[in-house]
């Protein structure tokens, strides 16, 4: 069986903006495809269970078209009191979010895969891992939060909380053993698996 290349392509397999500005912090080189799956939850299914499925499928639909690759895959679902909290879409979806979170902790299951597929797409080595965030919201008024709402514009964001940005205001505590990770990619995780890949950094 032939040894895996000592140098991948290391793609991300995402859209997010977000996601490609954290990955680019490790300075490796990337590109980036948008794998096209149906991120619609399946019945009865929990919400770390939805996670990893996600971020598992996004990296695996790359991977198997990608020989001699090392893709990432990562997908965030946000919750509360267990009940699954997506992307708001609009300002009054929202605004709908922040006023059921306020006060409250959140927790957020960002789920992360890398897909190798250096030997063989038929039969890769894929690593796993679900990052669990507690966000704790302050408990502000409405008009504080529409306010942060029509300065941030976090629609596209899960729960509606752009903590990189303004969102932090709206915070009172975070909780994570991967600080990254609440914004959509677990960066201590991630360097963890491409070092158990192989991967080296600063040079080495």
């Amino acid at each position: 069986m032939p040894s895996p290349s000592p140098q991948p392509r290391l793609i991300l397999g995402s859209s997010s903006i977000y996601r490609k500005e954290l990955l680019s912090r490790l300075h490796l080189p990337f590109d980036v495809m948008v794998p096209d799956i149906d991120e619609t939850p399946a019945e009865n299914e929990s919400p770390d269970a939805t996670a990893l499925r996600l971020a598992q499928e996004k990296a695996t639909v790359i991977g198997l078209r990608s020989p001699n690759s090392l893709v990432i895959g990562s997908d965030q679902v946000a919750t509360l009191d267990g009940e699954q909290i997506g992307k708001p879409g609009t300002h009054e979806n929202a605004l709908k979010q922040l006023q059921k979170m306020r006060g409250r902790k959140v927790v957020f299951h960002t789920a992360l895969c890398l897909f190798d597929s250096r030997i063989d797409t038929t039969s890769p080595q894929i690593q796993l891992e679900n990052i669990q965030t507690f966000v704790t919201f302050r408990d502000l008024p409405d008009a504080e939060l529409d306010a942060y709402l029509r300065i941030e514009q976090p629609y596209d964001c899960a729960g509606s909380a752009k903590n990189e940005g303004l969102g932090i205001a709206i915070i009172e505590r975070i909780e994570s053993s991967d600080p990254s990770a609440l914004t959509g990619l677990p960066l201590i995780t991630l360097t963890a698996m491409l070092r158990r890949a192989g991967l080296g950094f600063f040079g080495a």
